[in-house]
């Protein structure tokens, strides 16, 4: 919702402090201008980037429109999933641990964690991992290597619609300058005619590079900006995860565990020890009483 309210500043600033300038909203209303660098930097992005890229780049935007970005509902959910499942690890034969990884959506502990069973990249990466423990034979040396390198991919694929956003930012003005330098030549083109007509052609020819400079610095590059935020904090999901699990491969409990991953949670979503505690303890069934607690715990942090 940030994200509107601030291109709808922006643009209201701009049409506004130029209307109190004295300026004519008809002279830098030219769609055609518009038309040509909007569809050159639209071209340039598509040859750039494979389909899959593009595609998610929309998915993108339309998260960072909406701030699809990790609860602390979300952040619960997560630590009860990897304490329930650690708690089975620690307390049962690897024939029945293995039942709950190897069919998650069948599973009664992922059951009790829906938001989480609805996330496949998640769920794929908490399964291939404790899959990792109980067989036994991996330490926690090489699996932390791994899941570095894991992370690391993740997060790249993640960030590769900010990062093809951003060379579209930078090449908008030059864009722009290609939309202007076509209005002077068909300014050029009327030069025996009233000085009038001549002045409207150079202006509209003006309007390009001012809407590559405008479209770069006022839109494209915020929204890239705001995608990156949005798409770190999906990320940090597999921190969490990590630091949980290497906690308990060294030998912690799963309530200190989780209290590893707890850690890894920003101050603004953070939930208290408390609430972490009493929900890992009691189970899915404190989800409905502490929704109270949870936000007096947010305000906390």
């Amino acid at each position: 919702m940030s994200i509107l309210i601030g291109f709808i500043i922006t643009i209201a600033s701009l049409v506004g402090g130029f209307t109190a300038l004295g300026g004519h909203l008809s002279v830098i209303w030219q769609p055609w201008e518009f038309v040509i660098i909007a569809g050159m930097a639209l071209g340039t992005y598509v040859i750039a980037n494979p389909w899959k890229v593009v595609l998610d780049s929309g998915v993108a935007t339309m998260q960072a429109v909406t701030g699809t970005v990790p609860t602390q509902r979300n952040y619960l959910d997560l630590l009860g999933l990897m304490h329930a499942l650690m708690r089975e690890v620690r307390n049962k034969g690897r024939n029945e641990v293995e039942a709950h990884i190897d069919d998650p959506e069948s599973s009664e502990i992922f059951k009790n964690f829906p938001t989480m069973l609805a996330n496949d990249a998640l769920m794929h990466f908490v399964c291939d991992y404790f899959r990792l423990i109980i067989m036994g034979s991996a330490r926690p040396h090489e699996i932390e290597a791994l899941m570095d390198e894991e992370i690391e991919t993740i997060i790249r694929n993640k960030l590769k619609p900010y990062n093809s956003l951003m060379v579209v930012a930078e090449a908008l003005p030059a864009l722009g300058i290609v939309a202007a330098v076509l209005g002077v030549i068909k300014a050029m083109g009327a030069l025996d005619q009233s000085p009038k007509l001549l002045g409207s052609l150079i202006g509209a020819a003006l309007v390009g590079t001012f809407a590559g400079i405008f479209l770069s610095y006022g839109l494209i590059t915020p929204l890239a900006l705001k995608i990156k935020q949005v798409r770190e904090k999906q990320c940090s999901m597999y921190v969490i995860i990590k630091q949980t699990l290497l906690a308990f491969m060294n030998g912690a409990l799963p309530q200190i565990a989780v209290e590893h991953g707890r850690k890894m949670i920003s101050a603004g979503e953070r939930p208290s020890i408390d609430v972490v505690e009493n929900e890992t303890i009691a189970g899915p069934a404190a989800k409905t009483g502490n929704v109270e607690p949870m936000a007096r715990a947010g305000a906390r942090s």
